[in-house]
């Protein structure tokens, strides 16, 4: 029984280890995954979708990095953080809601972990987008 629970808690520290990683790039994720829906909406196939997904989200990553490195004005830089930061802050915000959501805590304590959470990944998202070279 012992080794089934060291299992189950590795596997949600696995678990919670990639939703963060797909919560800090959420703006790229969410550019394949509407490349994917488009795609399958004009009639291609899966595969064909899956391709154009990870091309789309791929050259948004690579526009976001190579802007970064072009703009020479602070406030376009800052722009440019919040636009990749926002979606991340949304979805750090949706993924803790989505695990806390039928714990008995108040309302105003949920909000107050959504918001904190939402504010974590926003920071991880932009020191990731800092980080890169």
């Amino acid at each position: 029984m012992t080794p089934i629970i060291l299992l189950a808690v590795a596997l949600s520290g696995a678990m919670c280890v990639l939703a963060f990683a797909l919560a800090t790039h959420a703006l790229p994720f969410m550019v394949g995954l509407a490349a994917f829906r488009l795609a399958r909406a004009c009639g291609a196939g899966v595969i064909v979708a899956g391709i154009v997904a990870i091309a789309a989200a791929t050259l948004s990553f690579t526009l976001f990095v190579y802007l970064r490195e072009v703009l020479r004005s602070s406030t376009a830089k800052l722009v440019l953080i919040v636009a990749y930061a926002a979606p991340a802050a949304v979805a750090g915000y949706s993924l803790l809601h989505g695990v806390i959501g039928p714990a008995p805590l108040s309302e105003p304590v949920k909000t107050f972990y959504c918001v904190a959470s939402g504010t974590f990944v926003a920071v991880a998202a932009v020191l990731r987008l800092s980080a890169i070279k």
